[in-house]
Formats: C-alpha cells, structure tokens, sequence
C-alpha cells in the first residue's frame, strides 16, 4: 500500500499604516490548512483492467492569526502654508524661509503689493487659495477684514492692543501687527538746517517747496498715511492739503527707496517715506550717507506709526499651521531680525535688542488714530484721482 502526501498552505497579509510616527500592528492571518490524504484500499486484478479502490480523508487543522507588534518610524509631512505677501521678498523672504526651516512646514509665497493683494483676494472670495495674508499696512488689512478668521486670544495678547485688530468678547481678534513703521520725512542735513525743517505737513503746501518735494502716491503706506489724515483731519481738510501739495509739482516716484535716495543726491528737498528705507541705505554706505529722518513731533497724521501684520483667511483649511506662522511672527528669533536686518521697531521689546540707529517709539509723537480704521483705501484713492495725484 503507498501513500501520497498533498499539503496546501494559504496566507495573507494585513499591515495597518499610520500618517505619523506610530506603534504598528503587523497582523498575519494563516489560513486553515487542510491535509488531503489519499489511501488505496486496495488493487483488483480483473481481466483486462485495474480497479483501484480510493479512501480520501480530510484532516482540518484549526486556523490562527499571529499578531506582531513593531515600531515603523514615519516622517510626518506637514501641510504646506500659502502666504499672500504685500511685502517685498527682499525683506521678509529671509524670516519666512527661516520659519520653514525651522517647523518642517512647506512655505508657498506669493509676493505683490498690497493693494493688489487686496484686489486678488476681494476677486478669489472664498475660493482663495491663500491661509495667511501678510501686509504691509493696516489699510490692506483692513480692507479685507471681513475675510479673515478670529485668531486665538494666545496670539492676539503678545501684541501692544494699539497694534491689534479690535478684539471680541473673547479676546480674540481677526489680525495683528507684526513690526511698527514710522512715516518721516526724508531730507539732506547738507543743505538743510535742523532750524529750516516743517513742523507739520501742513507747512509742505508752501510754494517755496515747488518742484522740491518728492512722493509715492500708489504706495500703501502713503495711502494709509492719507487715510489717517481723513479720520485726524477730516475729508475737507487732507482734500486741501492734497491739492496743495500737487500744486507743487512734487516728482512722483513709484516707492519710497528712490526718494532717500533722490534726497541724498540733492534732488529734492523732502520725500515722504517710512523710517527704515534711510537705514538700509545707512547700512551699506555707512553714517555718513547724505540723508537723515526728519521725525514730526506735533502729533498729526503724518506722523502716524503704521504697522505691517498679517492675518489668517476664514477661507483657509490649514488654520493650525497659520497660526504657527503668526506664532512664530511674533517670537523673539522674528522680531530681533526685523529690528537688527530691517530696521523696522519690535512690537515685542522683552528679549529682542533695539536697533541703535532708530528713534525710541515711545518718544514718537503719534497722532491719536485707531490704525484698525485705515481699511478705507477705496475712498482715499478716490480722493487721490479726484485731486490728479492718481490717474
């Protein structure tokens, strides 16, 4: 009697994965094994043919699943960020880079300036791709303010409250400022005397300035400046003084850095600019640069200390990680590299060194505006092209 042996064995295999970093459990399923065993009984010699008699047993063995535990390390991916920045990359590209680097958090930016950020954003809707729009003023910010989601009271409460959208009932609030920018005038100490300085805006409508005065009337932060004057002045009034100032033929320029240099070189007499432009200049020429900062100290609108500041889109699906940007914004690492490597003023001064070469902003002569309130670019550019300094 022979005996013959069939065995068939049937795996699978489970493996449950996780996104992040975790304990996995490796599940392997064995099958029931059946053992088909063939016996022949035995052989009858018939003339002519063999008839073979067969007896089929099936042995079934009891199935197990065996369970193996083992730690898989998985790289997390976080979820990239998109910024939409009316701030130049010259300035704030090395910080958003450095924010990347440090918290693994892929950073897409789209720089412009920010009215077109404004108008870009107004257009998309809730469609935008955006998380974090990054200004340059209160004004942008302002203008979509209806746009953007109420940040946590953890982030809103590091910043000064003049700095800071109003806050809700919960102290929470839609953006806040990250760095102060003072509104100067920009002039040559060469050829005039501390003595021969305006004590006020109002003083550039003197005929004696024709031809003499430089400004920047499509950028934001000169908008913002003619908004505050609306709100400090009232509308007749900045009218006024707009028309007195186009009826001195200033030489418009298309941003604030060609007026520093336009003053350095005896070009004109005053350029309406923010502070830190003259710093950067200082920085690569040294302290001699021909050009200082003029500082009015009467309080009025052209003296206004605008903020730049971001807030994060309600539209956003990545709210966690824009408030990390907007954390981090605020950080110590942050603000000494806008003091020390833009020149422009901490709005957290625990930890973070001054900047030797600026004013102290508690000495500024700030005028007493709500900066939440200069979201109202629409109007002010309307002025501008009824009173010919916009086309």
């Amino acid at each position: 009697m022979k005996k013959n042996l069939a065995i068939a064995l049937f795996s699978s295999l489970l493996i449950a994965s996780f996104a992040a970093c975790s304990a996995e459990t490796e599940v392997i399923e064995v099958e029931k094994q059946v053992v088909v065993e063939k016996e022949v009984i035995k052989e009858i010699q018939v003339p002519g043919e063999t008839i073979v008699t067969e007896v089929v047993k099936e042995v079934k063995v009891p199935g197990e699943t065996i369970v193996v535990e083992k730690e898989v390390e998985v790289e997390k991916k976080e979820k990239g960020l998109v910024i939409y920045s009316g701030r130049s990359e010259s300035l704030v590209g090395p910080i958003i880079e450095e924010f990347s680097v440090l918290t693994g958090i892929p950073v897409d930016v789209k720089y412009g300036k920010t009215g077109a950020m404004v108008s870009l954003l107004q257009e998309e809707g809730s469609k935008t791709p955006a998380d974090v729009f990054y200004a340059q003023d209160p004004g942008g910010l302002g203008a979509v303010s209806d746009m953007l989601s109420p940040m946590s009271r953890e982030v809103c409460n590091i910043i000064p409250s003049w700095a800071v959208a109003p806050r809700a009932a919960d102290n929470s609030c839609k953006w806040i400022g990250i760095t102060g920018r003072a509104r100067v005038l920009v002039y040559n100490p060469n050829t005039t005397a501390e003595a021969d300085l305006p004590s006020s805006m109002e003083d550039l409508t003197d005929p004696k300035y024709k031809g003499k005065l430089g400004w920047a009337p499509t950028n934001g932060s000169f908008q913002a400046m003619v908004t505050g004057m609306r709100i400090y002045w009232g509308e007749e009034k900045t009218k006024t003084w707009l028309e007195g100032i186009v009826a001195n033929e200033p030489i418009v320029y298309p941003k604030n850095t060609p007026q520093v240099a336009a003053a350095a070189a005896d070009e004109i007499k005053f350029g309406m600019v923010n502070h830190y432009y003259l710093h950067r200049f200082i920085a690569d020429n040294g302290e001699n640069y021909a050009a200082r900062n003029h500082y009015l100290n009467n309080g009025d609108a052209g003296s206004v200390v605008l903020v730049s500041g971001a807030g994060i889109l309600d539209a956003s699906d990545n709210k966690d990680n824009a408030e990390r940007f907007m954390t981090f914004m605020t950080s110590k690492v942050a603000q000494q590299y806008f003091a020390t490597q833009v020149h422009e003023y901490p709005l957290i001064t625990d930890g973070v060194t001054p900047n030797r070469l600026l004013e102290d902003m508690e000495s500024l002569s700030k005028p007493d505006i709500d900066i939440s309130q200069l979201g109202d670019l629409e109007n002010t550019q309307a002025l501008l092209i009824e009173v010919g300094a916009l086309q």
